[in-house]
């Protein structure tokens, strides 16, 4: 297997040069190793995904050596240390070993391990030291958090090293991960392993063979966990190809693995030609440490980097926030639309005093801001879903929504395109329902997650009760955390009604399928008719002729020509009538039209 390996390692360096060296410079820029995305759309002969090994290889990767990290700097790594002794015990953790020890997806070394030596030295060692981070320190009383930016490892190191005040909480936001964020994170605040771990991918499915596989914990277990993880889509607009092929390489150029599905199968009448849309796999990750007699609440937000390419569908959610009035001419502040960091940076310096009191008897209450953004991109990809599914209906119910056809047969093409549609919304679905559910479940512990249309009804039923009944001096005011339950339970219930609708489009599907079936089976019906009518009448000619062809003399046919005809109509006709059970009805539906135009030309002539 080891040898295949090789055979597939030197085929793939030698493709890669030989596309480099007869390449432009702009083509060795789009062919760069280092922006690529390591996914099966590279195709077999360029990507394979074990290429180091499958989860059940012992040793774990042949490649090890090459990326593996010298033992004096080891010496400086105590938390990847830690990690690789724990290994064993916990098999999964190898893989952010791996990653750590290649600075990115470990399913990326087999592009970038052909580079030149010092070009590959330099992008492992920017990938290990990218660093980019904001502490927040949120002081109870205070009306708002103090921040400060971090761009660099040394920095960080000073800042986590620094005594926090008792009544301080400290939130630490970071962009994308890299090796030295991971090191000094988790050894110096001391966070499980992982936390990192389940950040690193973005893997909706798993085979069989994958060492990237994050298998689920049991509910006891994940309830006593300091951390959760939370997975979404952002949906994200490009105007042309060339468009999206950009935001790709920005994409390959992360640490973390975010990849584009792109949404191309779903064009309709609408859309432009060259224009798509992608929606991109995001996560979210908090780490909280509560508050103690002898330390201060400490949090840690991981967020992914964004994309600058296209724009946010619909240009992005809606501002938490009234729209400044009319009168008021002072100066406002919006959020910067420059990226997800940027714009939740921007939000929680927004962060009003009830919400960071409420910080000291619900620690997650640091995160409400990704919550917010979090929750309003899952509002928007369910108005895209519906507008899909929408059109996904017209298609079907009026032909000439769907792509200008020249024939019966383009037109059964068509219409098997709109139920591919539809078949994809319906494989997508349940995987979002189960995404907004994980999400419920770790924000509301004590939620149940099944039937969530129905406990969307009571949910708002119980929050309208409690409105009611609050006063100034009632303690059943909610914190931040607990005003989210509603808003993601509309998500839940417009998710539950999505898929609803597409199990009902698809029954309408099908009935038009059996419809059209049925009338493409009465056009044959009718070709075949004809045919049928074709035969009758030549089918006794042939005999007649094949019986007086017995002569071998032509000559004497002269004479008995005649006969041929005699026989041959008499028969054909006999023949005609036979087959034809509706002869009559049609001899007397010609006769009574002959007896109309009769009678027409005897009152013309009366006239006259």
């Amino acid at each position: 297997m080891q040898l295949s390996w090789n055979k597939m390692r030197h085929s793939w360096n030698g493709t890669w040069a030989g596309r480099k060296q007869n390449s432009s410079n702009n083509d060795q820029d789009d062919l760069d190793p280092n922006e690529l995305i390591p996914d099966r759309k590279l195709g077999d002969e360029n990507y394979n995904d074990y290429f180091n090994g499958d989860i059940y290889d012992q040793p774990v990767s042949c490649y090890e050596q090459e990326w593996e990290i010298e033992r004096k700097m080891m010496a400086n790594m105590p938390y990847l240390l830690h990690i690789k002794s724990i290994s064993t015990a916990w098999p999964h953790l190898h893989y952010l070993v791996q990653w750590m020890e290649v600075t990115t997806s470990p399913t990326k070394w087999q592009l970038i391990r052909g580079l030149a030596p010092q070009r590959l030295s330099e992008i492992r060692n920017e990938r290990a030291s990218r660093t980019n981070a904001a502490a927040f320190d949120f002081v109870s009383g205070q009306p708002a958090p103090t921040e400060l930016r971090i761009t660099n490892p040394r920095d960080l190191a000073d800042y986590l090293d620094q005594p926090i005040a008792s009544d301080t909480t400290r939130f630490y936001v970071v962009e994308d991960l890299s090796r030295d964020v991971i090191e000094l994170l988790g050894s110096k605040l001391d966070i499980d392993p992982l936390f990192f771990r389940e950040h690193i991918n973005d893997y909706t499915w798993y085979n069989t063979r994958d060492p990237w596989v994050e298998l689920p914990d049991l509910d006891t277990v994940s309830r006593t966990r300091p951390y959760f993880r939370l997975t979404y889509l952002q949906p994200r607009y490009f105007t042309s190809q060339e468009s999206f092929r950009k935001a790709k390489k920005q994409a390959g150029f992360f640490n973390v693995l975010r990849r584009l599905d792109v949404d191309s199968d779903h064009a309709s009448l609408f859309d432009e030609d060259e224009a798509t849309v992608a929606l991109v796999r995001s996560k979210a990750s908090l780490w909280i440490r509560p508050a103690s007699n002898d330390q201060p609440a400490i949090g840690v937000l991981l967020v992914d980097p964004s994309i600058k390419e296209g724009f946010p569908l619909w240009r992005g959610y809606r501002p938490f926030m009234n729209s400044p009035s009319q009168p008021s001419r002072t100066p406002y502040e919006a959020p910067p639309r420059t990226s997800l960091f940027e714009d939740l940076l921007f939000w929680i310096r927004k962060t009003p005093q009830k919400d960071i009191d409420a910080i000291k008897d619900n620690p997650k209450a640091m995160g409400f801001r990704i919550l917010q953004i979090i929750c309003a991109e899952w509002l928007t990809l369910s108005r895209y879903c519906t507008a899909r599914l929408g059109q996904i209906e017209w298609e079907i119910e009026r032909p000439d929504f769907r792509i200008e056809k020249k024939s019966l047969q383009a037109e059964s093409m068509n219409f098997n395109t709109s139920l591919q549609k539809l078949h994809t919304w319906r494989r997508r679905l349940p995987l979002y329902r189960s995404m907004v559910a994980d999400t419920r479940t770790k924000l509301f512990p004590d939620l149940n997650p099944g039937a969530s249309r129905h406990e969307f009804i009571s949910e708002l039923r119980q929050d309208y009760i409690i409105e009611l009944r609050k006063d100034s001096t009632s303690e059943m005011r909610k914190d931040c955390i607990s005003e989210l339950r509603k808003d993601f339970a509309i998500v839940a219930g417009h998710i539950d009604d999505l898929l609803s609708r597409t199990e009902r489009i698809a029954a309408v599907a099908t009935a038009v399928t059996a419809i059209e079936e049925s009338r493409r089976a009465i056009e044959q019906n009718k070709a075949l008719g004809r045919l049928t009518y074709l035969a009758v009448i030549f089918a006794p000619l042939s005999f007649v002729s094949s019986f007086f062809s017995m002569s071998t003399n032509v000559a004497e046919l002269s004479q008995t020509i005649w006969v041929y005809f005699c026989v041959a109509i008499p028969i054909s006709c006999l023949v005609y009538l036979l087959v034809d059970k509706n002869w009559t009805n049609n001899l007397r539906s010609a006769y009574d039209r002959s007896a109309v135009v009769k009678q027409k030309i005897e009152q013309l002539e009366r006239k006259f």
